[in-house]
């Protein structure tokens, strides 16, 4: 009898001490991607015109029309595999909070077109963590090579 007491009191007591025990769980739901523009709180979607799609940011996922419907997919459709998504300008749609953003396709279309690119954006995170600004440094590098293509950096090819 005593023994059973004692069991009974350890469970009680493991019990309680489980009980108090905290389980944290961190998921990012809901978190921009580190491609997307920085200075925005609150959205859900991004429209990206080059490649017609959304970017769905509570669910990390693209939509895309395709075979004659709106798919979800964590990749762009195949014939955009290969776009650069750091570069290539989105539109935050800080507007909408629905789940459906493709009700309004045609305006979108419209008013963003393909190849569209509003007010200059700076990334959220940085390409394979590199902390390099990419259109800082191609527009810098642009210049500083501009008319300069054979003159060794600046020494030229004098013969004295």
């Amino acid at each position: 009898m005593k023994t059973l007491k004692l069991i009974v009191a350890a469970i009680v007591l493991f019990a309680t001490s489980t009980a108090q025990a905290q389980v944290s769980v961190n998921v990012n739901i809901g978190t921009p991607p580190a491609w997307g523009p920085s200075g925005y709180s609150n959205i859900d979607y991004y429209f990206i015109p080059d490649v017609q799609s959304y970017y769905d940011i509570r669910n990390s996922q693209f939509i895309y029309y395709g075979n004659g419907k709106w798919v979800r997919s964590r990749y762009l459709p195949r014939q955009y595999r290969n776009y650069d998504l750091y570069n290539g300008y989105k539109v935050v749609l800080n507007d909408y909070h629905g789940r459906t953003p493709y009700v309004h396709y045609k305006s979108h279309k419209a008013k963003y077109y393909k190849g569209y690119k509003g007010k200059p954006q700076k990334t959220i995170g940085y390409r394979n963590n590199d902390k390099r600004d990419y259109k800082y440094n191609d527009k810098k590098a642009q210049k500083h090579n501009s008319g300069n293509k054979n003159s060794n950096n600046g020494k030229g090819n004098k013969k004295h």
